[in-house]
């Protein structure tokens, strides 16, 4: 079994519009939900193996809030990738043989990250956290999904479950939907 990890960028600042989508920051509501779901990470116990990310300046941003004490590949590929390049790249940084990784955790984009949900949950596997996700992954949400598959070049549709979903608002209500 192998355990994938997805974690959305936090919520981005639209303050000047005239900046590049992809050198975009975060707000100050970004800023506490990256924070407060890095440590929701930390506590959940997983030892990732690789963290992959899109290199937009709102995933950087979001991992030196969440968790500055890994070192992510950045790969441009997963800039506002689709759910078929996101698989493909995790494929690309697993390793082989000896030096497979079991655990990866993903940072990025919707709806790319979204529609590997739906891209891998098996619909006999459908649970409460998975009507969750596919009703709304928000920025900064954190997803596992625990894979049967025993190499990563096996990651395909409907091969995995959704274990954990955690938003920040589920850590702090202050940080749900704005009005």
């Amino acid at each position: 079994m192998k355990i994938l990890g997805l974690l959305r960028h936090a919520k981005s600042d639209w303050d000047d519009m005239s900046q590049r989508d992809f050198d975009r920051g975060l707000n100050a509501r970004g800023r506490k939900g990256a924070e407060l779901i890095g440590q929701h990470i930390r506590d959940h116990g997983i030892k990732w193996d690789k963290l992959i990310a899109s290199p937009a300046v709102r995933v950087k941003m979001t991992l030196e809030g969440a968790l500055p004490e890994m070192v992510p590949e950045y790969d441009d590929k997963l800039y506002l990738a689709s759910a078929d390049t996101i698989m493909e790249t995790i494929e690309a940084h697993a390793g082989t043989g000896d030096e497979e990784a079991d655990m990866i955790l993903i940072s990025g984009h919707n709806p790319g990250l979204q529609d590997v949900l739906l891209e891998l949950v098996a619909p006999g596997r459908e649970n409460d956290l998975f009507r969750e996700a596919v009703v709304k992954f928000p920025t900064a949400a954190y997803a596992v999904l625990e894979c049967d598959i025993e190499h990563w070049s096996q990651l395909k549709r409907y091969c995995a479950g959704l274990v954990h979903f955690a938003r920040p608002r589920d850590l702090d209500p202050a940080l749900g939907p704005e009005n």
